[in-house]
Parts: C-alpha cells; structure tokens; sequence
C-alpha cells in the first residue's frame, strides 16, 4: 500500500507515537510519504529518523495565507509557476461546481502543488483532526480516489473545537471514509461532536516494550529517592502542583530529588516557584531530553508523576506516552483523574490517580509510596504487564494495517466497525 501521512510538524522527538507507526508501516513492506505543515528540529532526532531515511519521504506542505487578499497574490506567483507541471491537477483544484468553497478560497491549489510528481496512494491518514482538511483536500484531488482516516489525539478534541466551535468539524465527519480515537475518553469526544459511532474506533498510541527494559524499584543504598516528571513545560502538563506537593514532602524527607524533563513557555514561572518555595536543591528543571538520554533518566527513577489537568483553553491529555515509558520500566506512577489518563494508570494497582490541581493530594499519595517501598516492586509489574497487553506496538501497526486492508476492500460501515478492529476500552 501507499501511504500519505499528514502531520502538522516532523520530526518531533516527542511525537514517538507517530514514529513508532511510519516505521512500523515500513517494516511491513509499505510505502509511506510524510507531508508535514511545519519543520521540526532536523538537528537532534530520533535516531529511527535517520535509520530509516524519513526526511528523504518527508514535504513540507505549501503555507496558505489566512488573509484572502495575499492568499491570492500568492496564488497567482504560485499558479504561474506550477501549472504547466500539472496542469489537470490544477484544473481540477478550480471545479468550483463540484468543490465550493474549497476551490473559491485556493485551499485546493494550494493542496495540488504538494501533489505534483506524486504516485497515486492508497491511504491519506491524518494523524491528527486538525490536519483532516487537508486530507480531504488530498482526497478530492487525487485519483483514483483514496480512503481517508483522521485520527484524534488530544488538542484538537478537547481545545480546538473550544475554540473553533461545536461544528468545526462537520463536513470532516461526512466526508471521511473512517476515524480513529487514542482512547475511549475522545472517542467518546468526537461521537458527541457528531461522528457516527459506527465509523470510529479507539487505536491506541503505542511503544516498543523492547525498548524500555524492566527493573523492580527499591529503596537504593544512599537512599535518595528520585522522582521524574517529563513533558513540555505547559499548563495542561500541571507541574506546578507536582512542584507545590514534592516541596511539601521535601520539608520532611531530607532524602528526595526532583527531576523535571522538558522545556516550555513556562520555565521561567517553574524556576521562580522553585525559588519561592526554597527548593533549588531538590527540585530541578533539566531541559528536553532525547528518548535515550530519557531512559537513562528513568533507569535511575524510583518514582513518577504525571500530574496532567485541563488547560484554560480546554486542552486535554490522552493516555500520556511518557507515562507508559515509566510503567513500562517498573516505576509506580501518580498522575490524575484526567482526559484518557484512567484508561492507563489502575487506581491503587500500578499507580495512584489523584483530582486535578490538587496539590495535597499528590503530596498525600508521593508521601505514602516513600513510607511504603516495599509495594513498589508489585506496582511496577502491574504496569508494565498492563503496558505490554494494551499498548504493544507490534501488535497495534498490525491492527491499523488490517484496518486499511478492510477499508480498501469494502465500502460497508458495517463491516469496517467489527469489533476486530476495535481496543478494548479500560475495565
């Protein structure tokens, strides 16, 4: 199969998640295009980055003015030296009786040039609902036509509709041959929004276990303990509430240290509170991290927290990758009763799960898994058999190809929503 993949940067070194998929397609003898709307930072990436020569399938899709007026003086400069290479493909951009508005505003023409010299594919997949436009523009052009799948992932079902609107997503739910979820929590989020439930399924974002060697936790010879949190230094990440509750707990255990992996709009804010709360020497903000200087780290790491909340803006969190990362090595975790969250932590068994921004209650639950070590070997293999049965990679990119193979082969809803193709949701 061919298959365009639509993002809105790569590479990413935080977007394993869309990695671990273009390298599993690849693996199984499919061909696979990136088309990106932004660069990332080509300097440090992943290392399957390089393996596997992405940035040699990768285009950057051409950049549409919002403001209509230099839309069109950009059109015109791009129209006069594109259209002698594609000329039908061109044409077909301006098929205003057949496309409306998308061939009035050039969001099509602006979609063909990408497509100039390309090969047919089988599969457009939108890795997330606010690339799907895009994939229906590559679907209206593109001939013979190929199946569309818009995947939903976490800001734009939970922020981006509160800021476009209810309906922004409309025409996407009737046009599109198939959606995807990564969890049951959005999943249910776009139903509500108005997607038939019988064209949806939850694929879960997975992770190469292989990768992340399990080791039963302890209390170690010097005994300090190390708590790790990892992710962008954002609001809906909650940190200042794991800062406020490990300040706490530092007041009476002398032997801790926190280790906050990322960077952010929000450094700054972090640094300031640590400051203010007289926690320089416990709690430290270590900057981004590469995965396998990430899992060094987490070698090292008794503990976890992911304490996650929903932004201002209505930003919302899935089951967080990192999260599986640290379960899957054997780390008892804390996180929160948030957006997909509970899908992955078992409340009491791998972890504890705590009320959003509720600083005391992390504290609570952080002071109890230090007081009480010898549960942590038991949580750690709760998680990581939890990780290895839900989210394996290997046997998810198995399950989104046999999901393609269906939607090539049949046009019947019926038959594209069989339970097969379905994850099951959390018990």
């Amino acid at each position: 199969m061919r298959v365009a993949l639509i993002v809105h940067k790569f590479p990413v070194l935080s977007q394993t998640f869309i990695l671990n998929q273009i390298t599993g397609l690849i693996d199984r003898g499919h061909e696979v295009d990136i088309y990106t709307e932004q660069w990332g930072d080509c300097t440090k990436v992943h290392p399957d980055v390089e393996t596997y020569s992405l940035l040699k399938r990768s285009y950057r899709l051409t950049s549409v003015p919002g403001n209509q007026f230099w839309r069109l003086i950009k059109g015109i400069g791009l129209f006069g030296r594109h259209f002698y290479r594609a000329p039908d493909l061109f044409l077909q951009s301006f098929n205003v009786k057949k496309y409306g508005l998308q061939a009035i505003g050039l969001w099509l023409m602006y979609s063909a040039i990408s497509l100039i010299d390309k090969q047919p594919y089988d599969i457009v997949h939108c890795q997330f609902g606010t690339q799907g436009y895009q994939g229906l523009f590559f679907r209206h052009l593109l001939h013979p036509k190929p199946k569309l799948i818009v995947m939903f992932r976490g800001h734009d079902i939970s922020r981006h509709p509160q800021e476009k609107g209810i309906h922004v997503y409309d025409e996407l739910f009737k046009a599109s041959d198939f959606f995807l979820a990564n969890c049951e929590f959005f999943r249910k989020r776009v139903i509500q929004l108005g997607c038939d439930p019988n064209r949806i399924a939850v694929h879960r974002s997975g992770l190469d276990c292989g990768k992340f060697t399990f080791a039963p936790r302890s209390i170690p010879p010097d005994g300090r303990i190390r708590i790790v949190t990892t992710g962008r230094l954002v609001e809906k990440k909650g940190i200042e509430y794991a800062i406020r509750a490990v300040a706490q707990q530092a007041r009476t255990y002398a032997n801790l240290e926190y280790w906050i992996v990322g960077d952010g709009p929000l450094r700054d804010n972090f640094q300031t509170l640590i400051q203010q709360l007289q926690c320089d020497s416990v709690i430290k903000l270590v900057g981004g991290k590469t995965q396998q200087e990430l899992i060094d780290i987490l070698k090292q790491t008794h503990l976890f927290m992911a304490p996650s909340v929903t932004a201002q803006d209505g930003d919302q969190d899935a089951p967080i990758n990192v999260l599986k990362e640290a379960m899957a090595m054997g780390i008892p975790v804390i996180s929160t009763l948030h957006g997909g969250i509970p899908e992955l932590v078992e409340d009491g068994v791998s972890g504890f799960l705590v009320p959003e921004r509720d600083a005391e209650a992390l504290a609570e639950k952080l002071g109890y898994l230090i007081e009480h070590p010898e549960r942590w070997t038991e949580m750690g293999q709760a998680g990581r058999a939890y990780v290895e049965q839900h989210y394996n990679i290997h046997r998810l990119n198995d399950k989104l190809v046999q999901l393609y193979q269906r939607l090539l082969e049949t046009d019947d809803l019926a038959v594209r929503s069989q339970p097969a193709l379905m994850e099951p949701s959390h018990p």
